[in-house]
């Protein structure tokens, strides 16, 4: 009451006085009450919708950082503004995460109207922005996008090589939509940002072509070359499956006479069969992924939209675009990477609302500490869930959805029909353009107008099809949309299309409201029940039936046992359905068992990327200390020493005696990786007794001296800001390369488990030590292309200028962004070079090379000085990071 009273300036200026008593010490925990009946007041004025007593409780879940399971319909989209204006006057970013671009969209711009009148910004985040456009979009107060674009700008701003091209501003608060969806559901592949390799693609044709004539068993009884495990989405060569395809091999010339796939030199080729062979039997066309425009497009399994420009990845991609003879695009590498659980626990405060939650409590507690808070309704829930109904065939359920769908539209209720896959909703729409029932389809071949045909389904006898309902985003409303109609008439027609719905509206409640119908129980529990919840929003009746049969993959594969024996016991006959309680709860039990499968991916997945997490913390500190240090000379001259040390104790070192130095390579070494020409052989001859600490001291002054020169022939302020983009780029090159060796690291490491070795344990030690090393290899290059800098004639570098000071050679880049191990269209993400020289044939910055360092000299220690410069004991610093 008292904020109704206040006048909209009075509303405006809350911000304001919101912010100084924060400064003042209030926390935001105190400021609630007050911020939220802001929110609540302006919302009001802004969209005439005022907030539901449950809706303001969501809005404290979502604030106390905790998930918000909130039914379909009760408007979780409208609470989302409640905690994020509390938490935007902190001054602070606060995201608001989705699952597509058009609801960021639609979000941002309708929530924006309750935000403008509270004095906060709004801005949105989608595919294919400029970058200046993202900056402002994340400079914003509150700013809307999708979790990928979120994950992708975070890789990409560790790429870069100024802090102003840097386009967030740190990682506060979020608020994540459909927090199962993107939180559990798309975790189980990371976001990886991946560049293009060399490799050929017509490989990929040939192996396909010598795949096709293999021939899968189908029994234990008949064998063939290669069995399919659906459960774990493994295909695997058997034995007679192993000799036809290495003789295939060898007599398309791919393999050579008498070789095994299996040797050291054919570890690609054997990748490729693998790839091809996973291709043909797991992945199905208008299920998993769809042909158009001569391009493989992924289809979400979760959503059932397609997701444009993303690609599978290790060749997989590649394997199904020759399967299905579309042009091949070029293997990737990757540049980047990180889980959606690493990810989302960079935020301070993490939070999500959804309508199914619940069964997935233990998991957001485990992984991400996150408890679920289960908001009452704001009117009591009325729907009718009926038993599932099973039958012997495919072919019987499908006659009962349409005999089903059939009753439910003459009486006039509106349906809608949830499917798994494209292939199915296709399969039923032909029924029922036979059965001559009036339908829309919605799918990922058609789901360019969805918000228009979900915002329909509710008329009545409006029939709909669609993939799976996850994140639709829009309400089904009982009649149709009121709104959508209004929006598209001229306002002399609103009162006629008001009288026109009301009729309508009572007409389906008279019918018996929204029917929900599943062609198959999903694997997942929460996507059957977002279906479901599409029914029965805010007091609407409305009933739901999900129709299986034997034939499905969930009772296939989960529950085959399980099933056979209840319909030997029920005596279950041909054209009947089965309704029992029994076999409820095996359905129920068999999607216990996949979500228990999923999340164990999940977990053993985040259990590897938090090894490469910490390593990954390590060099992106050191990659912004970097870019905002104003110069690292010191660190430089430091490395340097290092390096001379390490080289000189490497060819002469202490313990042994001077007859078994190496002295001659020394001096080879030297000239050749740093320029230096030194007499250490007349040295050694000139003074018997000479000792490693002598020659070490001599070579570690000659290096020092030599690269002080390089002050005069640059100039101080040249030469600082080309050891910054050197030591950036040196890093950039090697963690690429150290990413490369962790996956194939990855790849192997299960094998250990034969020697009775923990693979995890294996792998965190093999991941420290080969980080150490590409440490010492940083180390190593960089120092070796700093010494042989040389200033070109020809290019004028002058001393007050970065531009001037480095020649920047931009190189468009085919990078790809990929996730669920694939990848789409990126920005530039080639660093700025310099350019180097030498007498001797030496690389420039762009063509450094990795090279195996053998690390002879002495370890560093935990209590040495830390290799990082900080002034910090290693064991303080980044060895407790590192491992």
């Amino acid at each position: 009451d008292q904020y109704k009273a206040v006048g909209d300036a009075e509303l405006l200026a809350k911000r304001d006085q919101f912010k100084d008593r924060l400064a003042q010490g209030e926390s935001l925990d105190s400021l609630l009450p007050e911020a939220f009946a802001a929110v609540r007041e302006a919302a009001s004025r802004a969209l005439n919708m005022r907030h539901f007593d449950v809706q303001l409780i969501g809005g404290m879940v979502l604030h106390d950082g905790k998930i918000a399971e909130m039914r379909t319909g009760e408007g979780k989209t409208f609470v989302a503004p409640l905690a994020a204006y509390l938490n935007a006057l902190s001054g602070q970013s606060v995201h608001i995460v989705t699952v597509n671009d058009y609801l960021a969209r639609r979000d941002s711009e309708w929530m924006g109207a309750v935000y403008k009148k509270l004095g906060l910004s709004v801005g949105v985040v989608v595919g294919g922005q400029q970058p200046e456009q993202r900056v402002a979009a994340y400079q914003a107060d509150i700013t809307y996008g999708t979790n990928n674009e979120f994950g992708f700008d975070y890789l990409r701003d560790n790429m870069v090589y100024e802090a102003s091209q840097r386009v967030q501003r740190g990682h506060y608060f979020a608020v994540v939509d459909e927090v199962d969806s993107i939180l559990i559901d798309e975790a189980r592949t990371p976001l990886i940002i991946s560049g293009p390799t060399d490799e050929s693609s017509d490989i990929y044709y040939q192996v396909d072509k010598l795949v096709r004539r293999l021939k899968p068993s189908l029994s234990d009884s008949e064998a063939g070359d290669y069995t399919v495990d659906e459960k774990s989405r493994v295909a695997l060569l058997t034995e007679s499956g192993h000799q036809h395809i290495e003789a295939a091999l060898a007599k398309a010339g791919l393999l050579e006479e008498n070789q095994s796939l299996y040797d050291l030199n054919n570890v690609n080729l054997l990748h490729h069969v693998s790839a091809s062979l996973r291709a043909h039997s797991l992945f199905k066309k208008n299920i998993d992924y769809l042909v158009r425009n001569g391009k493989v497009l992924i289809v979400d399994e979760f959503t059932g939209r397609v997701m444009a420009g993303r690609r599978w990845g290790d060749g997989l991609h590649q394997a199904v675009e020759a399967k299905e003879g579309v042009r091949i695009e070029r293997e990737n590498q990757t540049l980047a990477a990180i889980t959606y659980q690493n990810y989302f626990r960079l935020y301070n405060k993490l939070s999500g609302m959804t309508g199914t939650a619940d069964t997935e409590a233990p998991e957001f507690q485990d992984i991400y500490g996150l408890e679920v808070v289960v908001i009452p309704t704001h009117v009591t829930m009325v729907r009718e869930d009926e038993p599932d109904a099973v039958y012997m065939s495919e072919q019987e359920k499908f006659e009962a959805i349409v005999e089903d769908i059939h009753s439910s539209f003459e009486i006039g209720q509106p349906i809608l029909i949830g499917t798994a896959s494209i292939a199915v909703s296709e399969h039923l729409a032909k029924m029922l353009n036979k059965a001559k029932i009036k339908h829309q389809v919605l799918n990922a071949k058609h789901h360019e107008a969805e918000s228009k045909i979900i915002a329909q389904a509710g008329r009545p006898k409006a029939v709909t099809i669609a993939t799976n309902m996850a994140g639709r985003g829009t309400d089904i409303v009982l009649g149709g949309s009121l709104d959508v109609e209004l929006a598209d008439a001229d306002e002399s027609k609103h009162e006629a299309i008001r009288e026109d719905w009301q009729v309508r509206h009572q007409q389906v409640l008279e019918a018996g409201g929204l029917r929900v119908i599943g062609t198959e129980r999903h694997e997942s529990r929460r996507v059957d029940n977002q279906l479901r919840g599409r029914s029965g929003r805010q007091g609407d009746p409305g009933s739901s039936r999900f129709y299986l049969s034997l034939d499905d993959s969930l009772l296939r594969i989960f529950a085959g046992d399980k099933v056979q024996s209840l319909i030997e016991k029920l005596g279950m006959k041909e054209g009947e359905a089965m309704e029992h309680p029994w076999m409820n709860r095996a359905i129920e039990n068999a999607q216990r068992k996949v979500e228990s499968h999923n999340f164990d991916i999940r977990k053993n997945l985040l259990e590897y990327d938090d090894v490469a997490n910490e390593q990954r913390q390590v060099i992106y500190k050191q990659r912004n200390e970097l870019m905002e240090t104003e110069q690292i000379h010191e660190q430089i001259l430091d490395i340097l020493n290092e390096v001379g040390v390490a080289v000189v104790e490497q060819y002469t070192p202490e313990e042994r005696l001077e007859e078994q130095w190496d002295v001659k390579t020394l001096e080879e070494n030297l000239t050749k990786e740093f320029g230096l020409r030194l007499p250490i052989s007349n040295w050694v001859s000139e003074q018997s007794d000479i000792s490693t600490a002598t020659i070490r001291e001599k070579v570690c002054s000659a290096m020092h001296d030599s690269y002080q020169a390089k002050e005069t022939i640059f100039g101080k302020e040249t030469l600082y800001k080309i050891e910054v983009v050197f030591m950036m780029r040196v890093l950039d090159n090697h963690w690429k390369e150290h990413l490369a060796n962790m996956d194939h690291l990855r790849q192997g490491i299960g094998l250990r488990s034969f020697a009775q070795k923990n693979p995890k344990q294996e792998y965190k030690r093999e991941a420290f030590r080969m980080f150490e090393l590409m440490l010492d290899t940083v180390r190593h290059n960089l120092a070796s292309s700093l010494m042989r800098l040389v200033k070109e004639p020809e290019l004028k570098l002058a001393q007050n200028s970065k531009e001037d000071a480095i020649n920047y050679q931009h190189r468009q880049s085919d990078s790809k962004l990929t996730s669920a191990a694939g990848s789409a269209a990126a920005s530039d993400v080639q660093p700025p070079l310099s350019r180097t020289m030498s007498q001797q044939p030496a690389p420039s910055a762009q063509s450094l090379k990795p090279q195996t360092v053998r690390r002879t000299h002495k370890k560093l220690g935990r209590n040495d000085p830390c290799f990082c410069g900080s002034g910090k004991k290693y064991k303080h610093c980044c060895y407790g990071k590192a491992r």
